[in-house]
């Protein structure tokens, strides 16, 4: 093989590529891992956050109501 044909890399470039493609890697098995158990539970995944009475932006607008601002 020349050296001409294909230009070389340094070892932190062939590192920074190597990690790259292991994020990849582990972020799409993460995402199969998690839509097995959201399957497995009949839901969505992440499971949604149950409402608990009125948000904090419509109690913040009923007030400014009052005051008449």
């Amino acid at each position: 093989m020349n050296s001409e044909e294909q230009p070389s890399r340094s070892l932190r470039e062939i590192e920074l590529a190597v990690e790259a493609e292991g994020r990849e890697w582990m972020r799409l098995r993460l995402q199969q891992e998690l839509q097995k158990e959201a399957d497995l539970r009949g839901g969505v995944f992440p499971p949604e956050r149950p409402t608990r009475g009125a948000s904090a932006q419509a109690q913040n607008a009923n007030a400014r109501q009052r005051r008449g601002d």
